[in-house]
């Protein structure tokens, strides 16, 4: 049986996805940090007919869709319910799982990553006080200058108007931080988190305009970025796919820990 979970379910679904914390950690945050009641979210869980455990979730953000589940699921119930969403956007979640939708889904196109994890910095523990004054904590009035920076790169796939109104609900809510690095009066690089909850947080959005790439820019910001979050205590998970990118992220200790894919409608 596949029902919308509320405020009673949360419990159990909170020890449901806490068996995987770094694969749930989007449906954990979003749960945590938004609950049940948003306009722009919603959570499905579908339940054992015998027993009435939770056995698989669905969580639409915005015009985007997770799915987990710990063993085979109705795939079937949860793409009906994606498909009656004309504006839906993207598909994602571990490998294993999202791919079993491709069958269910008119798909454009599918982007794959690797899953890691950082819980601890190695390498350069702390920036140069230089690094530290440049790279700068945005606020609601860098967003247009970030996202700006967002609409040329190739790689990102969300339309403007999701990326400004997800990073403006993101540094509202507390959920997330981005820091950037401002050169020629515009932003030359940029990276932020998102999900952040009590636990942990995922890296995104890493990135750096063309005409400055190659001055170790991305390096700055996410191990500034990545220094702060450890510094609370908190684990952090990202998704590559660039091995230019993985040098980076490694070199501070990441490590990686699986496969995570990203369907388009």
């Amino acid at each position: 049986m596949i029902r919308k979970l509320n405020e009673q379910d949360r419990a159990e679904l909170l020890a449901f996805l806490g068996k995987d914390p770094a694969l749930n950690l989007f449906l954990i945050a979003d749960v945590e940090n938004f609950g049940f009641d948003q306009d722009f979210q919603e959570v499905w869980g579908e339940f054992e007919p015998e027993n009435g455990l939770l056995k698989a979730v669905l969580l639409r953000y915005e015009h985007n869709y997770l799915p987990y589940a710990a063993g085979p699921f109705n795939v079937q119930g949860f793409a009906d319910i994606m498909k009656q969403d004309e504006r839906m956007e993207m598909l994602s979640g571990s490998t294993s799982i999202a791919g079993l939708f491709s069958q269910y889904i008119s798909i454009r196109k599918e982007k794959s990553l690797h899953f890691a994890e950082l819980k601890e910095l190695e390498g350069e523990k702390s920036l140069p006080a230089s690094a530290e004054i440049s790279a700068q904590r945005a606020t609601l009035q860098n967003v247009e200058s970030i996202c700006s920076l967002m609409d040329g790169i190739e790689e990102f796939e969300v339309s403007p108007e999701s990326s400004r109104s997800s990073m403006r609900r993101t540094l509202e809510t507390g959920t997330g931080r981005t820091y950037f690095v401002e050169r020629d009066g515009r932003t030359a690089a940029a990276a932020s988190t998102t999900a952040e909850n009590s636990m942990s947080a995922m890296v995104v959005s890493v990135a750096t305009h063309p005409d400055y790439r190659g001055q170790g820019l991305a390096s700055l910001v996410v191990t500034k970025l990545c220094s702060d979050l450890v510094s609370e205590g908190k684990s952090l998970c990202l998704f590559y796919d660039n091995p230019d990118a993985a040098s980076i992220y490694k070199r501070i200790g990441f490590r990686d820990i699986g496969d995570w894919s990203m369907l388009y409608r």
